[in-house]
């Protein structure tokens, strides 16, 4: 018996009844041999973790399009909330901790750049829509490949997880919906965390009575809601808050899209994102020639039309990155005597 079948073992022991035992998964599109000291879910966390979509996360606009400062949220720092939010409920749930931790750390490698503004463009411009969602599922199926190897062949359970961690569809197991909690009570708390240090908004601004039923700092609303989460679904075939939390957190997440979300100053950039993506789209939707041949490669004898070529190029691109290629393809260089 290997370290992992010892460790599948283990699960058996200790896990709810209502838990997803690694040794009980679906498996992945390609059969693999199996490692023989991780699980496979284990081995699902760790690829995503050493994936290059994984790494541009820290580059990726969270809420606040650049902002000064060394303390706002990316999209990486809110993953890693998310997933340490996710493994604490998991733990206590008696839930396979290490499926929950790779749904966690894959959720958002779709995100575009600039965050949710980057969303609604390419949302708008591309024929086939865009939602960050079903994009982290393609990066993890299709774009991100090594060589010859397509995809990082994720286990059905953690690419159900990430494909509906958003979305009106929930995930079929109770790991996939603790991440699609722990993802709204790490961006409530955190945003509110960014806001006030914007000056976007202040203590005193957030609704009494709510503050009242989750708490007065960043700590204790987030305990509040993960407190309340176990208490009401541990033994449960489902993951839920109680009917006064859940509604509490739901007039505080209201009040973020009214305050923050939605605020002119939190927003005063988003035209100038706007302007940049649509107009890169359409450089490239012409010139298809100039997409970079190392990104392109993975589309050879492929059906996918010009549209999804450029779609994807702009979706995995780092805010950093897109502001680079908008001044190469639109600013004029200097001009210099051969």
């Amino acid at each position: 018996m290997n370290i992992r079948m010892e460790t599948e073992n283990i699960e058996k022991k200790i896990l709810s009844q209502y838990a997803t035992l690694s040794i009980n998964t679906k498996g992945r599109k390609y059969e693999e041999k199996k490692c023989e000291i991780r699980t496979d879910f284990q081995r699902d966390r760790d690829r995503i973790i050493h994936s290059k979509s994984f790494r541009r996360l820290k580059h990726k606009t969270q809420v606040f399009i650049a902002p000064e400062g060394d303390h706002y949220r990316t999209r990486l720092t809110h993953t890693l909330e998310v997933s340490q939010i996710s493994r604490t409920l998991a733990r206590a749930l008696r839930l396979n901790e290490d499926l929950t931790e790779a749904i966690a750390l894959g959720h958002d490698l779709g995100h575009t750049p600039f965050g949710h503004t980057g969303e609604k463009v390419l949302n708008f411009l591309h024929p086939k829509g865009f939602e960050h969602n079903v994009q982290s599922l393609r990066v993890v199926d299709y774009l991100e490949h090594e060589g010859k190897k397509i995809g990082l062949n994720l286990t059905f359970e953690v690419r159900d997880g990430i494909l509906h961690h958003t979305g009106e569809e929930l995930p079929m197991t109770l790991e996939g919906k603790t991440v699609r909690f722990a993802d709204r009570i790490a961006y409530i708390n955190h945003d509110i965390d960014d806001a006030i240090r914007g000056n976007i908004i202040s203590d005193e601004d957030l609704p009494k009575d709510v503050i009242d039923v989750l708490g007065k700092t960043h700590g204790e609303r987030i305990n509040t809601m993960i407190v309340d989460i176990i208490n009401n679904s541990i033994g449960k075939d489902e993951i839920s808050m109680s009917k006064n939390i859940g509604e509490a957190t739901e007039k505080l997440r209201n009040f973020m899209f009214q305050r923050v979300y939605l605020n002119k100053d939190a927003k005063s950039e988003e035209n100038k994102v706007e302007y940049i993506i649509t107009q890169i789209y359409r450089y490239y939707l012409k010139h298809s020639e100039e997409l970079p041949e190392d990104k392109m490669g993975i589309y050879q004898n492929s059906l996918n039309p010009i549209e999804d070529r450029v779609c994807d190029y702009i979706a995995g691109m780092t805010d950093k990155y897109i502001l680079n290629v908008f001044y190469s393809i639109f600013i004029p260089k200097p001009w210099e005597k051969l």
